[in-house]
């Protein structure tokens, strides 16, 4: 079956940097687009980034360009998300996302917390 563990969160400052982590098994990694999502408290689940299966193309919300860059690793079914200058505001649970035949596949999702 689908599984998708995230890693990688925790707190941090203001300024500060983290990597998030998103293992992948059960489907066919190589050739899937992968995405991040985030989720702050009483509010929406929102793309943060995604890449395609190659890793040709990146696309990013606007409140993250410039800061955030998400990357894959292909030989090891690992996708991840740089997260610089990170701002209160980025305080989120930051989920790994797979589409598959019309069905999105969740991890478990990994908290951010910004805060001095």
């Amino acid at each position: 079956q689908v599984q998708l563990v995230e890693s990688g969160g925790g707190l941090v400052q203001p300024g500060g940097s983290l990597r998030l982590s998103c293992a992948a098994s059960g489907f066919t990694f190589s050739t899937s687009t992968m995405s991040w999502y985030r989720q702050a408290p009483g509010k929406e689940r929102d793309l943060v980034a995604t890449i395609t299966r190659a890793g040709g193309r990146t696309d990013y919300a606007d409140s993250v360009k410039g800061r955030f860059t998400i990357s894959r690793d292909n030989a090891k079914n690992t996708v991840y998300l740089q997260l610089n200058s990170l701002k209160p505001e980025d305080t989120a649970v930051y989920y790994c996302n797979v589409a598959l035949w019309s069905t999105r596949y969740w991890g478990q999702g990994t908290q951010v917390t910004v805060s001095s």
